[in-house]
């Protein structure tokens, strides 16, 4: 019974994060009318996340099973409860209005449960810690010097150009394709990677149906999310969106091959940041910005982290201590809200419309 709820807790997270995340990456070519059916834009997203799921999903997923904590530390109780934190973590942020990863919930949640047995890889947590910190900013570079060369006279000479739209058209859907099939890669161990260790799941059937239920989460329940991506991303030029796609898909690519599993989101909000760098300067840098880019770097893994580990304590090795802790993170993530809330309600955009 409990391996059937771990699995099933495990695909509905996927599908989760296929609706969440996965389908916004069509965002760009839906909402600035170079796909027009979302019927279309949802399908060619679920076929790029199962491809890039099934084709490099597996060194993160390894990473997830065995490369943070011991293989040994997941049975199918503790696979079940790290899986439930992290979905639950998502669950209090979607009430409490604050974003964060998913890659950054299930890691936090699978060292929750490798504090409490003392086997947490702390090279290879580190090494992670490292990936988290540098790809935002990497994205930021990349970002700033491609928009920097966009701006070039003889760039934009081109692109005004009659035959530069449809190149440009079909250069959106293509990285908008790449970016689906790099959060394929990544995002599939955050659902399957537990059950992988626990042993429930062979590496090869995680990525398949973990996969599967990504792209089935993006088509079936990814519609508000395009809608959404896409009314705000109309504000981006065709060339813009080919640079934020690109960067956040072939950053996110390398780190899936290495089986480091980074947060797309944050790192697609750093490309956005870096092209308005270039267009306004410093002021870009505001406050709710700023600090809900901190909420979601420091409340992710923390807040699963504290309920994988409270959980495993409680309901496996019968502490009741721990309640402090969780109580504690609990009156923190009010508090951040508070801080979030006191951000300025009227802010400058980011981007631009063409």
């Amino acid at each position: 019974m409990l391996t059937i709820i771990a699995v099933t807790v495990g695909l509905f997270f996927a599908m989760n994060i296929g609706a969440s995340g996965a389908a916004a990456s069509m965002g760009i070519a839906y909402g600035s009318g170079v796909l027009r059916n979302r019927i279309l834009a949802l399908v060619l997203c679920g076929l790029a996340v199962f491809f890039g799921a099934w084709l490099g999903g597996g060194e993160v997923v390894k990473t997830m099973g065995s490369g943070i904590v011991p293989k040994e530390t997941f049975t199918v109780a503790i696979a079940l409860i790290v899986i439930a934190s992290a979905a639950l973590s998502l669950f209090l942020a979607n009430v409490f209005g604050i974003p964060l990863s998913t890659s950054e919930v299930t890691v936090g949640s699978v060292v929750g449960a490798g504090i409490v047995y003392q086997s947490v890889f702390a090279g290879k947590l580190v090494w992670i810690v490292m990936f988290w910190l540098l790809t935002p900013f990497a994205a930021f570079l990349i970002a700033i010097m491609a928009a920097t060369l966009l701006k070039k006279n003889f760039i934009q000479n081109l692109i005004k150009k009659p035959k530069a739209a449809p190149m440009l058209s079909i250069l959106v859907i293509i990285m908008g394709v790449f970016e689906a099939f790099s959060a394929g890669m990544n995002n599939v161990a955050n659902a399957v990677g537990p059950l992988v260790g626990a042993g429930i799941m062979s590496t090869g059937s995680g990525i398949f149906w973990g996969g599967l239920f990504v792209a089935l989460g993006a088509i079936l329940l990814g519609k508000k999310v395009l809608e959404t991506n896409g009314k705000k991303i109309t504000k981006i030029r065709l060339e813009e969106g080919c640079v934020i796609s690109g960067t956040g898909a072939g950053i996110v690519t390398v780190a899936s091959v290495f089986g480091i599993p980074v947060p797309l989101t944050q790192i697609t909000t750093s490309s956005i940041i870096g092209i308005g760098f270039v267009k306004q300067g410093k002021s870009v840098f505001q406050k709710d910005i700023v600090v809900q880019l901190l909420v979601v770097w420091v409340v992710s893994p923390v807040l699963s982290m504290v309920l994988s580990y409270t959980l495993i304590q409680l309901i496996i090795e019968q502490n009741v201590y721990p309640v402090i802790a969780m109580a504690g993170v609990l009156i923190s993530v009010f508090g951040v809200k508070f801080l979030m809330n006191q951000a300025p309600a009227s802010a400058r955009p980011i981007t631009e419309k063409k």
